[in-house]
């Protein structure tokens, strides 16, 4: 599978869109090597009214449309963690279940993730694995 990919900086108001693809190991690869650490360090520099994003990374799968992103955080301790956000078509009720059910794109987020299982989710992202992320979320 390919991949598109976008970051977020805490200092700049424009996301950084990369379209050309790329494959699973490179986005991989992206996620390992981002310097998580000295981005959050200067997230946590800057006056409140210059913060623009928490740093992110955003990767979605040309194929398919469905995207998996990391976005880091110091927590008390200042560890880095994760939280995740996994956009997918998933089944909701329509008008209070009256009407059915229809597949929508829906995005839902999980907290407290080490950078660690943070990759190990992603890598099942860019493998194709979704049983296993959809884990996260149920």
């Amino acid at each position: 599978m390919r991949f598109k990919y976008s970051i977020c900086y805490p200092n700049k108001e424009d996301i950084e869109y990369h379209d050309k693809p790329i494959s699973g190991d490179e986005a991989l690869e992206i996620a390992k090597n981002y310097p998580w650490e000295q981005q959050l360090n200067l997230f946590y520099s800057l006056d409140e009214d210059k913060i623009c994003f928490n740093p992110s990374l955003d990767f979605g799968c040309l194929e398919n449309g469905l995207s998996f992103c990391l976005t880091a955080e110091f927590d008390k301790t200042k560890e880095l963690q994760f939280s995740l956000w996994y956009n997918r078509p998933k089944k909701v009720k329509t008008f209070f279940g009256l009407f059915g059910e229809s597949e929508k794109m829906i995005v839902d987020d999980v907290r407290s993730y080490n950078l660690q299982d943070s990759l190990s989710y992603l890598k099942s992202f860019v493998e194709g694995e979704y049983q296993q992320v959809e884990k996260l979320f149920n």
